[in-house]
């Protein structure tokens, strides 16, 4: 068995704390437990609760997220629940018992998005914690099933995996009209059934994994993050797109940034950049921003 190494993360709020996994815990979306009894499909979580100060247990597809109550500090016991939580995936029990809910009635919808060569497939159902992009078989062949078996279809070209959405873009071969239901019916019976949907996150920094960790930003970068998530992403990702911070030069003044899905290669994704976000972040961060460029588009 390859080794599991669990690290740990501090978040925004000081009473939660992540337990970050080098490896898939659970087949994408997420489970919240408030005490041990919504936790009965989740031994790993039952198990948390029967420390005295765990009051809350997120499982995602990579990470663990305890909340905990004010009678201790994290510093005194995260050490301890780190290494409890590393041996118990390391031993190979189930995180969460998934086969229980996977036949939940699973919707999918199509939508059209500004790109005309993407299309946006919603779901009711979470599929992944981290946003992910293949432009590739091989690329997808290494880390989800799922996007390896859409790139089955000759007319794909890209797919951008997010939390509740697909974006699927196409080659010119063909019309969106003519296989939007197709590929509709794919992806529902697909999750339906239960299937992976990621299995393994990219190891590295790339085009399908761009997200840095706040802690390894300064403090104007952590900015410009904040402002692109709370104000920029909610509105591409309504159009089945997204935006990723890459870097800030303080010197130039100049942030670079990642489109993906239906914003890469969208003929209105320039006018955006500098009418909207560019825009933005000059109002919001004075003489700290000269230019936003996308370094892929």
């Amino acid at each position: 068995m390859s080794s599991i190494k669990i690290n740990i993360q501090e978040t925004n709020n000081e009473t939660i704390l992540k337990f970050v996994s080098n490896k898939i815990l659970v087949n994408g979306g997420s489970y919240e437990y408030n005490n041990i009894d919504e936790a009965k499909n989740s031994p790993l979580a039952q198990q948390l609760f029967h420390l005295p100060f765990v009051k809350k247990v997120l499982v995602t597809a990579n990470f663990i997220a305890i909340q905990r109550y004010d009678i201790v500090q994290w510093s005194d016991v995260e050490e301890e629940v780190r290494e409890q939580i590393e041996a118990y995936i390391q031993n190979g029990a189930p995180v969460v018992k998934e086969e229980s809910t996977k036949k939940d009635a699973v919707e999918v919808y199509a939508e059209v998005t500004p790109n005309p060569a993407v299309m946006k497939f919603g779901t009711n159902k979470a599929l992944t914690q981290t946003d992910v992009e293949f432009t590739n078989i091989e690329e997808a062949s290494k880390s989800s099933p799922l996007a390896q078996a859409l790139f089955s279809f000759a007319f794909v070209k890209e797919i951008f995996i997010s939390e509740n959405y697909i974006s699927i873009t196409k080659y010119d071969m063909i019309d969106w009209n003519e296989v939007y239901q197709e590929v509709r019916t794919f992806i529902r019976n697909y999750i339906q059934d239960g299937k992976k949907i990621i299995s393994e996150l990219p190891k590295q920094q790339t085009k399908q994994n761009v997200e840095i960790p706040k802690e390894n930003l300064t403090d104007t970068e952590a900015k410009i993050v904040d402002i692109l998530d709370e104000y920029i992403k909610p509105a591409v990702a309504s159009d089945g797109g997204n935006i990723a911070f890459q870097s800030y030069d303080a010197e130039s003044k100049r942030v670079s940034v990642i489109l993906q899905g239906a914003c890469s290669g969208c003929p209105s994704s320039t006018v955006t950049l500098k009418n909207g976000i560019e825009t933005m972040l000059k109002e919001m961060l004075p003489n700290q921003i000269s230019e936003v460029v996308a370094i892929n588009g």
